[in-house]
């Protein structure tokens, strides 16, 4: 099993460089290249959100992006570190709260669109988003 794990800044302009490797180790990783993509759209996807929630909680830390090769298998972890409230933890007609909200569950339809497999789990430390794509074995390389 690889991994490779990158950490940036909660600015929108890293959100590129995280898309650009996780698509390069994605292609090594053995993922089909007509999904390479989805891989893209998807990872920006996760860390644009990610990025939203550090700025809009005041939280300094990275954001967080795992990517590991399993035998058959792709994944990226997306994780941040902003408290999430529970649905219902969350005052009605609070504007603020509504919009937000609004964003953040736009995000995940996206992602969810774009990726087959994904898990989403949150709490009051932080959340993380979990893609998983299929994996084709390379061909061994000629000696």
């Amino acid at each position: 099993m690889a991994i490779v794990e990158l950490r940036f800044s909660a600015l929108p302009e890293h959100v590129r460089t995280a898309r650009l490797v996780a698509a390069a180790v994605a292609r090594r990783a053995g993922v089909d290249e007509a999904v390479l993509d989805e891989v893209r759209l998807a990872v920006g996807e996760a860390c644009s959100r990610a990025v939203g929630l550090h700025r809009n909680s005041g939280v300094s830390e990275p954001v967080k992006v795992v990517l590991i090769e399993e035998e058959k298998q792709f994944s990226i972890e997306v994780g941040d570190e902003a408290p999430h409230a529970a649905p219902g933890d969350r005052a009605p007609g609070d504007p603020v709260d509504d919009v937000e909200a609004e964003e953040d569950d736009m995000g995940l339809a996206v992602i969810s669109g774009l990726v087959d497999d994904v898990e989403v789990t949150t709490g009051e430390h932080g959340g993380q988003i979990r893609m998983t794509w299929p994996t084709t074995p390379s061909a061994p390389v000629p000696a």
